[in-house]
């Protein structure tokens, strides 16, 4: 898939934009979707304004698509775990910030599961998905001291959708745009023998 990918975008560059230095975190979780009862984990971290709603797109500053250690027992405690990882791998980034001058507010986590959001603010009662770990609780506990922030928008906004999915190459082609930029020198140059 690796090569495929680089086959397809040989001039594959990030462009990055002029925005505020807030550091965002789309987080989602695709269950079940791996071998051996596995989830598949994706995380699209970047820098924007304070907006939840119209951050400008940036950028990525990290991404990771993985497949999840634990094997989970439903979508909602999959997208609890992979928030949970996130926050956890994200911890040390907003420190960086405020010592290079950029104050930060409570980190925003995007999830497109209100179940898993609502686990996490309290607005929704944990019954039936008691066997979420206790470990991921801590996130839970880091909202409460207002470090972070979860809230919900719809999957088709979530950046980290795209890394936890299996897509045909057309589908690849119609996203690249919102991730990468084709270097339009490099496509345009005669091919040398």
């Amino acid at each position: 898939m690796l090569l495929n990918y680089a086959a397809t975008h040989p001039d594959a560059i990030l462009r990055y934009k002029r925005s505020g230095m807030i550091l965002h975190l789309h987080s989602d979780a695709s269950y079940l979707s791996a071998p051996k009862a596995g989830s598949r984990a994706g995380r699209y971290f970047f820098l924007s304004n304070g907006s939840l709603d119209n951050a400008p797109s940036n950028g990525a500053v990290h991404v990771v698509a993985k497949i999840m250690k634990n094997v989970l027992s439903s979508a909602a405690e999959a997208e609890v775990g992979n928030a949970f990882n996130n926050a956890q791998e994200a911890c040390p980034i907003p420190q960086t910030l405020i010592e290079m001058g950029h104050p930060q507010p409570a980190t925003p986590i995007q999830t497109d599961n209100k179940w898993a959001e609502g686990i996490l603010t309290g607005t929704k009662k944990q019954k039936r998905s008691k066997a979420i770990d206790m470990r991921f609780y801590w996130l839970k506990d880091r909202i409460e001291q207002d470090q972070l922030t979860i809230y919900w928008r719809p999957g088709i906004t979530n950046k980290g959708d795209y890394f936890t999915k299996h897509h045909p190459a057309l589908h690849h082609r119609a996203k690249c745009a919102k991730y990468i930029h084709e270097s339009v020198q490099a496509t345009n140059l005669p091919t040398q023998q």
